[in-house]
Formats: C-alpha cells, sequence, structure tokens
C-alpha cells in the first residue's frame, strides 16, 4: 500500500466519546482494518507515522475513516533543559493538521537533551525551576499546534531529594498556567505510589476534575527480588485489581471520562484488549448509573 501525502483526504475531528477504547499497535492493524470492530475509539503513537507516505499512513488514514482517534506521543520530551525540538514539533503539527485527531498527549518527562536522546520517559525534579521550564514548553507546543495538549504522568521508581513540590501538586499547577489539559493514567498513579509510598487518593483529589481530559489503564509487572517490592509499569499484563479500585474511586472524583486500555509488550489477542476495554466500560456505566 501507498498513500502519497496528496492523497491523504481531510478528515473533520470527530470528538472522542466518554468510553473506553484501545491503544491501536501494528500487532492489531491487519484485523481492525478488516473486521471493523465496535471499539469506540483508539488511540495511536504519533511517531508511528511521521512519514510522508507508504503503508503506515494508508493505516492510520482508514482507521481514521472510521473512528474517533487521539494522537499519543512519546518522544517530544517537553521537560528537557534545552530548547524544545523544533524539527519534532512541525513533524507533529503536520501529523495533526492533516488527521484532525480528537485528543494529542504526552508526557510530563524528559528523554532527550541536545542530539541526545534516551529509550526512556524520566521524571522531573518537581520544583518551581523545573516547573518554569515544562511551562514554556507546553505554551510553545500549543501555540505552535494551535491546540491543547493533554499531558500524562509517567510511573516512576526514583524521586529527587532537592523535589519541593509533590508530583500531584506539580502537574496541577502545570494545567493552570498553561490551560493544558491532563491524561490521568491510573495505572502510573499506582505504581509510583507503591514505589514511593503516598496515598493514591491524595492524587486524585488533588487534581481538578475539569482538567482531566482522558484516562489510561495499563498492566505492571511485580518485582519481588530486591529490597523492597518495585512495581514496573511493563504494559504486558491485564489491568491489576487494585488499578480498577483505584480508576472506581477516580471516575467519582472526574465523572465519566475517556478511557484507555495500554499494552505495549508481549501483545495478546485483540479479543483479550476488547475484554479489558468492556470490564472499563462497565465500571463507566456504573458512574453514569451513579450520576443520574
Amino acid at each position: 500500500m501507498t498513500s502519497p501525502v496528496s492523497d491523504v483526504p481531510a478528515f473533520a475531528t470527530r470528538p472522542v466519546p466518554a468510553q473506553a477504547g484501545i491503544g491501536l499497535r501494528p500487532a492489531h492493524f491487519r484485523r481492525v482494518l478488516q473486521e471493523r470492530p465496535p471499539v469506540p475509539w483508539f488511540e495511536l503513537h504519533s511517531e508511528n507515522f511521521f512519514c510522508a507516505g507508504g503503508e503506515l499512513l494508508e493505516v492510520l488514514t482508514q482507521v481514521r475513516r472510521d473512528y474517533p482517534v487521539s494522537l499519543h506521543g512519546v518522544g517530544l520530551s517537553l521537560g528537557r533543559a534545552d530548547d524544545i525540538d523544533r524539527e519534532h514539533l512541525q513533524k507533529l503539527k503536520r501529523l495533526v493538521e492533516r488527521f484532525s485527531p480528537a485528543l494529542v498527549s504526552e508526557h510530563l518527562c524528559w528523554g532527550a537533551i541536545g542530539e541526545r536522546h534516551l529509550n526512556d520517559l524520566l521524571p522531573l525534579p518537581y520544583t518551581e525551576e523545573a516547573l518554569g521550564v515544562l511551562v514554556t514548553h507546553v505554551q510553545t507546543a500549543q501555540e505552535f499546534l494551535g491546540r491543547q495538549l493533554l499531558i500524562e504522568n509517567v510511573s516512576s521508581y526514583l524521586t529527587f531529594r532537592h523535589s519541593t513540590i509533590s508530583e500531584w501538586e506539580f502537574i496541577a499547577a502545570l494545567a493552570e498556567r498553561t490551560g493544558c489539559g491532563i491524561l490521568l493514567d491510573v495505572n502510573n498513579i499506582y505504581v509510583s505510589s507503591v514505589n514511593h509510598g503516598f496515598d493514591p487518593q491524595a492524587y486524585i483529589n488533588a487534581i481538578s476534575a475539569k482538567q482531566v481530559g482522558e484516562i489510561h489503564l495499563a498492566g505492571f509487572t511485580r518485582k519481588y527480588n530486591l529490597p523492597v517490592e518495585l512495581l514496573i509499569d511493563s504494559h504486558s499484563r491485564p489491568v491489576a485489581h487494585e488499578v480498577w479500585n483505584l480508576y472506581r474511586r477516580a471516575l467519582a472524583h472526574t465523572g465519566p471520562v475517556p478511557t484507555l486500555i495500554e499494552w505495549d509488550q508481549d501483545i495478546p489477542e485483540l479479543e483479550v484488549l476488547l475484554a479489558e476495554a468492556a470490564t472499563a466500560e462497565g465500571i463507566l456505566h456504573e458512574q453514569r448509573a451513579l450520576a443520574a
């Protein structure tokens, strides 16, 4: 399949509903295109489609015709200490203008400095100085793209002694100062709460419901062969019971929000993801009934 830029149709924005979608990965491209499963929406990684044409762009074109789409970035490194990567931002702008996704998101982290890029989403020290850098970069990105970004909290395995602000205060302040939204990753909150010993409910309570534009759910891995228990945000397992419970509590705070099932390693058959999404949809239905 080939798809030159000139052949890509113009799309009108289709809102992502407050229902449970799936992170669409290459392992499931063919089945989704052939079978058109009844999934309310899909999220795809932006950087996979930074191409001028070819098979990947054709996949996104076909998915975008049939479903609302969210684009989720992993490489913009908004927390980097130097200037934001303008070339990366330009590629993202072309993609956003071409496909008009309902939501565009990135991470509260850094992963690059100068020409060096690390294959990880690294945490920031939560200080006023770091917040100022992130505010500048998020404002720059939103102005350049001409639209709001959702910023996702990441899982972490260390903290900085010189942090002066809690993570939840940091991300809430970022949203207030820039007008960005928050992509609340409930799994990441739970993972970090176990690793660092904080109350995950305090995190959720500190976030204004109006700031939350999307929720992520995923599976983690436990590491026992260490001096202390450590959870790894592996995206290679079903959503854990503890995370489902925290998700219920998060929805009680935010109300129904578009929710995504993420699975990026040891990817199972599509039916497994559909079952996870059905569980999330059931919890969303519970919340709607309580609010009625």
